[in-house]
């Protein structure tokens, strides 16, 4: 069951709440753990009562990756199978070992000169 377009953003806008919200809230994290059907719901994202929800924390190596797309695609399964499966993977961790001083004083400071398209205010 392919997800209209307007379906596909709400997918990918409550999908996208419970990641960042997982990833920077512990409390809502532990709850995604222990009760992922009211934790998924408060971020917008309604599975039947009677779903099976599988929360896959580290994606094998060789597999297919859990990009948005793949996520979509296990959603609309979900909607055919009744079994959920969302890829949310533990929180990001930020390499910083090769930045030097400098370069953290600038990101703290919010001199970023770095953008992946020019615009008016950055040309």
């Amino acid at each position: 069951m392919a997800l209209s377009p307007q379906a596909r953003a709400e997918f990918v806008n409550a999908y996208t709440r419970v990641l960042v919200t997982a990833w920077s809230n512990e409390d809502y994290a532990q709850k995604l753990n222990t009760n992922p059907r009211e934790a998924l719901a408060e971020a917008g994202l309604n599975v039947p009562a009677d779903a099976e929800i599988v929360l896959v924390r580290t994606i094998p190596e060789g597999t297919r990756d859990g990009g948005l797309d793949l996520q979509v695609e296990l959603y609309e399964q979900g909607l055919a199978t009744n079994r959920f499966e969302l890829h949310i993977p533990e929180t990001p961790q930020v390499d910083t070992s090769e930045l030097s001083e400098g370069d953290l004083e600038g990101i703290a400071a919010g001199d970023v000169n770095c953008c992946c398209t020019p615009c008016s205010c950055c040309t």
